[in-house]
């Protein structure tokens, strides 16, 4: 047997470590990557490394983030590669707050015109809905701004829609969406008369001899909700596909729904999840009954919807309650200081609650053990004080379970409640369309005077280390659901749109990095996503969107026209711009 020296044993052994040594620099241990995404500037959220300029993303995660000189052993003979050419990318955007199926069905099939609209451009667009539909039983629509009846002199609201549509029945949202406008034809088939008393929580406004002048305020609005015809199971799914299309194009891919209908918006959630799949995260927080109420909420119920109606893209372990109406000329939303005095409310009006202490701690008892996250609709400081006790006594009789309930809007908030959002891991869920001078806070410095200017303290509640989130609200106030507009907002507390000057309590501006974690990360954590998406990391879904503009390097007062070139959801590019 012939003995190979010693020598040469060895040279081949360093030969065949340095062979393999080689092979691995050129290409990556995993498989080749499915997209490859080149030469940007790319905004991670990701603590140890907030810039990258490239990543990898094979089977809908991130394989890899850093440079682009690394990415490119990614690259196989069928990898899709894209160079970004210095264009900024970032994680997509979670809008934690949004009615998107309720949005989109308006945009599909409501006669629509804008906030500001004054009454000649308001009968315009009725005249024009009747005549596309002159045989219609209705015609349903909105909005009309909160301050509509305060600025313009309509002596009777009913009688002035009835010569502009005559006997098709009518029915028109406010901005907020808690009141609605009548004619005589949709009183009449709600069976609202002189005689209909004022529910608990609303009131039916009525003319000097004591009719009603088609005005429902908060909860009388519901006294009308069997009239008014429902969409069908089919514009239901097809609104849940414009919700996609809509969402992709703003860089949404993940949203809460801030009150989705059990037989409507979750069954097509569901639906169009399972035949086609949702492109996009839905949170749905399932709507409660709304309106004054004593009686605990039937808890089983609520469990048997949520199990029934998850998928894999919608999470149910959310629920909504509506604590009180909004802060404007309605004066529906539960204040601790009074309204300012009217003919209606009289002097020292606070406002009422829907739901007592008593009744909201008992809810947020049994649904904080059965795991679902509460969203608490609380407009006024009174609601938010309400909401924040009933927490509190949700974490002292369970522990801290982990879940994050929620007070949406939250504009007001007395001082000595605002630390108590950190110390109760409660979340500000707030409205950054509402921040800025514009129509809406117009109308409730009609209500509350001159402290409707000291609206979402938002600087003061991150220095006090509370959770935070935000939404649109589309379609409630804001006209779509574009988030980009808000995040200008945040950080400039102007009007994104130029529309309404002057700027809204400055010192509540935050900056334009805490404003981008606000809808990204915080928005993912609010999903119960965090660990999935919302920032930029390896093994993360590549939830990922390319803009047309370095946020970082231009005027705060130009981010509300950002628009976006691409999206992409698991991976796959949902939205390209360029078509």
């Amino acid at each position: 047997m012939t003995t190979i020296p010693r020598l040469i044993v060895s040279m081949l052994v360093f030969l065949l470590f340095a062979c393999d040594n080689t092979t691995s620099e050129r290409a990556p241990a995993k498989p080749f990557a499915d997209t490859v995404l080149l030469n940007g500037a790319i905004y991670t959220l990701d603590e140890d490394s907030q810039w990258a300029e490239a990543v990898a993303i094979r089977d809908g995660r991130y394989d890899f983030v850093g440079s682009s000189e690394e990415a490119r052993q990614y690259i196989g003979p069928d990898t899709s590669v894209t160079d970004l050419g210095g264009m900024m990318a970032m994680p997509g955007v979670n809008d934690a707050h949004v009615h998107p199926v309720m949005g989109a069905a308006q945009f599909l099939y409501q006669c629509q015109f804008p906030i500001q609209s004054n009454p000649d451009e308001v009968a315009a667009v009725l005249r024009a809905c009747v005549a596309a539909d002159p045989d219609a039983e209705w015609i349903i629509g909105g909005q009309w701004g909160s301050a509509f009846f305060q600025t313009y002199d309509i002596e009777s609201p009913r009688a002035w829609l009835d010569a502009i549509t005559g006997d098709i029945a009518v029915s028109l949202n406010d901005d907020s969406h808690h009141n609605i406008w009548f004619n005589s034809k949709a009183l009449a088939l709600a069976g609202i008369t002189r005689d209909t008393p004022d529910p608990e929580g609303g009131s039916i406004g009525r003319d000097a001899d004591g009719e009603p002048n088609g005005l429902l305020f908060e909860t009388a609005g519901r006294l009308a909700g069997k009239a008014i015809p429902d969409w069908s199971p089919e514009q239901y799914l097809t609104a849940v596909r414009e919700v996609m299309r809509i969402m992709a194009g703003y860089g949404i891919t993940g949203l809460k729904d801030a009150g989705a209908y059990a037989t409507s918006a979750l069954v097509a959630y569901q639906e169009v999840d399972n035949t086609e799949g949702l492109s996009l995260y839905v949170a749905a927080s399932i709507r409660t009954p709304y309106g004054h109420r004593t009686e605990p909420l039937d808890y089983d119920d609520l469990e048997r919807l949520r199990d029934r109606y998850s998928s894999a893209h919608v999470n149910t372990n959310f629920a909504k309650i509506f604590l009180d109406g909004v802060p404007t000329p309605a004066r529906t939303a539960a204040m601790l200081d009074p309204y300012l005095p009217d003919d209606v409310h009289g002097d020292g009006f606070t406002g009422n609650l829907h739901v007592g202490l008593e009744t909201l701690t008992n809810d947020l008892i049994e649904l904080d053990a059965r795991g679902f996250t509460v969203k608490l609709h609380a407009a006024g400081d009174g609601s938010v004080r309400v909401g924040l006790d009933a927490i509190e006594a949700a974490r002292k009789a369970n522990g801290n379970s982990g879940l994050r309930h929620e007070l949406a809007h939250a504009g007001y908030i007395h001082p000595d409640d605002i630390p108590r959002f950190a110390a109760l891991d409660a979340v500000a869920d707030i409205s950054p369309v509402l921040w800025h001078p514009s129509p809406i806070i117009e109308a409730i410095v009609l209500a509350v005077g001159g402290r409707g200017l000291r609206y979402f303290p938002v600087r003061d509640l991150l220095d006090a280390g509370a959770p935070i989130l935000a939404g649109t609200d589309w379609p409630a106030v804001a006209p779509t659901a574009n988030p980009w507009g808000g995040i200008e907002a945040l950080v400039t507390r102007r009007d994104p749109t130029g529309q309404t000057s002057g700027q809204l309590w400055a010192e509540q501006a935050v900056t334009l990095e805490e404003a981008v974690r606000i809808y990204t990360i915080n928005g993912a954590r609010a999903l119960k996503l965090d660990d999935v998406t919302g920032s930029i990391e390896v093994g993360k879904s590549a939830d990922l969107i390319v803009l047309d503009r370095n946020l970082f390097e231009i005027p705060a007062d130009d981010v509300g026209e950002t628009e976006v070139q691409m999206t992409f959801f698991e991976g796959r590019l949902i939205f390209s711009r360029k078509g």
